[in-house]
């Protein structure tokens, strides 16, 4: 069983598309590769137990666990040495992948305070869209009584498109409210 917006990749997205940019064959067709769910946590190098939660989340909100990312080089105005935690990120792909992107997309965004849609200018120029989430809160997994500190976090979704335009026009096809 496919998740739904697989399904909706496969019937709807996939020839709107072809249409759009006249492709041949729906292999030239672009789609999602992966997403990327990174949370920097800066005050883990004074409290571990800061990351212990942070993970929790992030293992609740994507369903799978979570890897703790290490400083590269040390930085002595942050206090930072070489291999200390700070921070955790998961790659989702394939199900887990679409199931999270539809949950995000028509669950949590419209849960946001004030939302009037994502910008449409976080491209970086070879079809990868970053999205900049300020409150784990606005997932329905997350319960507001037992997190210790409203945390954001960053959210990339990789696509195979060659130029931004093409990635844009998947997304939108996908359900993406982009602002006007």
């Amino acid at each position: 069983m496919n998740p739904r917006l697989q399904e909706k990749y496969i019937k709807e997205v996939v020839p709107a598309l072809m249409e759009k940019f006249g492709y041949k064959n729906v292999m030239e067709v672009p789609r999602l590769e992966k997403i990327i769910i990174n949370m920097g946590i800066g005050e883990a190098k004074d409290n571990p137990k800061v990351l212990e939660a942070a993970v929790g989340d992030l293992k609740l909100i994507s369903g799978q666990q979570p890897i703790i990312t290490k400083a590269r080089n040390s930085v002595a105005n942050f206090k930072i040495r070489q291999n200390m935690p700070i921070g955790c990120k998961v790659t989702l792909r394939k199900n887990k992948m679409y199931e999270f992107a539809d949950k995000l997309i028509n669950v949590a965004l419209p849960r946001v305070r004030d939302f009037r849609g994502v910008s449409s200018k976080s491209f970086d120029g070879r079809g990868n869209y970053a999205l900049g989430i300020k409150e784990q809160l606005i997932f329905p997994e997350v319960e507001y009584d037992k997190i210790d500190k409203v945390r954001g976090m960053d959210v990339v979704f990789v696509t195979d498109a060659k130029t931004d335009e093409e990635a844009r026009e998947l997304l939108r096809f996908l359900g993406m409210p982009f602002a006007q």
